[in-house]
């Protein structure tokens, strides 16, 4: 297993607002794999993940560039011999840690579940993610239901952005967005009550060929139960492995962290940078 190695340049926030975190690869939908022989690699995760809940699989996202190809748009049927099989979600015990399966995606999440608890860091979950793969590698292998063919990585990040003294309400999203200007009052409508913003940056191979992009969220929200305002900052760093196997797709981790992390301060404006404790970068 690589080990991470933080670049000595990369931003580093103290405390920062995030409180989701997900890895994921996307690969050839395993067509053998069935709902029993999932239960066999629990067999294998279920000291540290005793808990199991199912939900409705993720469809399958491929990050293409240039223009559409020509054709017609319409639906398509399948005839399955046997019914799609759902998303497992094992969960440990404080329900902060989970690892998903369904035939065509891996994901491990770390998510907050508690105010005081402290964001374990990039590098601790990607060891999680990379130990957890290696077991369903092995798992693929002993059930002899088929190679793992890896087609898309992802990296998502998701911050909850308080007040925390730097703003009041959301009309003032400029304080803590650098790409969001002063919202102005015209000469009939009031100044906005909030915004909300989609962005995607195209993430380039050293030559420059796409590999990927960022996709930026910005929403507002509310916090529970206190109701108190705040901004859904979500970024999710997506596209090919760096290779044909899962090395590769640890270097597009890699590559996608480096992004969000630079891509959240770029976004962000030093204000904000303070109440975070940013200490380089």
């Amino acid at each position: 297993m690589s080990t991470y190695s933080r670049p000595a340049d990369l931003p580093n926030f103290e405390n920062p607002p995030v409180v989701e975190v997900v890895l994921s690869i996307q690969f050839e939908q395993i067509a053998r794999l069935r709902t029993a022989q999932i239960g066999l690699l629990w067999t294998k995760l279920r000291a540290e993940f005793p808990r199991v809940e199912e939900l409705a699989p993720i469809a399958p996202v491929i990050e293409s560039f240039g223009p559409p190809t020509a054709g017609r748009v319409g639906f398509r049927f399948e005839a399955l011999d046997v019914p799609p099989l759902a998303r497992v979600l094992f969960l440990n015990d404080s329900q902060d840690q989970l690892v998903q399966i369904q035939p065509d995606r891996l994901l491990h999440n770390w998510r907050k579940t508690t105010g005081a608890q402290p964001y374990p860091r990039y590098g601790a979950i990607r060891e999680a993610f990379l130990r957890e793969l290696g077991l369903f590698q092995e798992f693929l292998a002993q059930e002899s239901v088929g190679p793992l063919r890896i087609n898309q990585c992802e990296v998502t990040y998701v911050n909850h952005i308080l007040p925390a003294g730097a703003w009041v309400e959301h009309g003032d999203a400029d304080k803590i967005f650098r790409v969001l200007g002063k919202p102005m009052a015209g000469p009939f409508l009031p100044a906005p009550e909030d915004v909300g913003m989609q962005l995607r940056y195209v993430i380039r191979r050293d030559e420059g060929t796409p590999l990927g992009r960022l996709h930026v969220s910005i929403q507002p929200g509310w916090l529970k139960p206190e109701n108190a305002p705040m901004y859904v900052l979500e970024l999710t760093a997506r596209g090919a492995p760096v290779g044909a196997d899962v090395e590769g797709a640890r270097s597009f981790f890699d590559i996608g962290h480096d992004w969000i992390v630079r891509g959240f301060k770029d976004l962000t404006t030093s204000t904000m940078h303070e109440t975070w404790r940013l200490t380089n970068g």
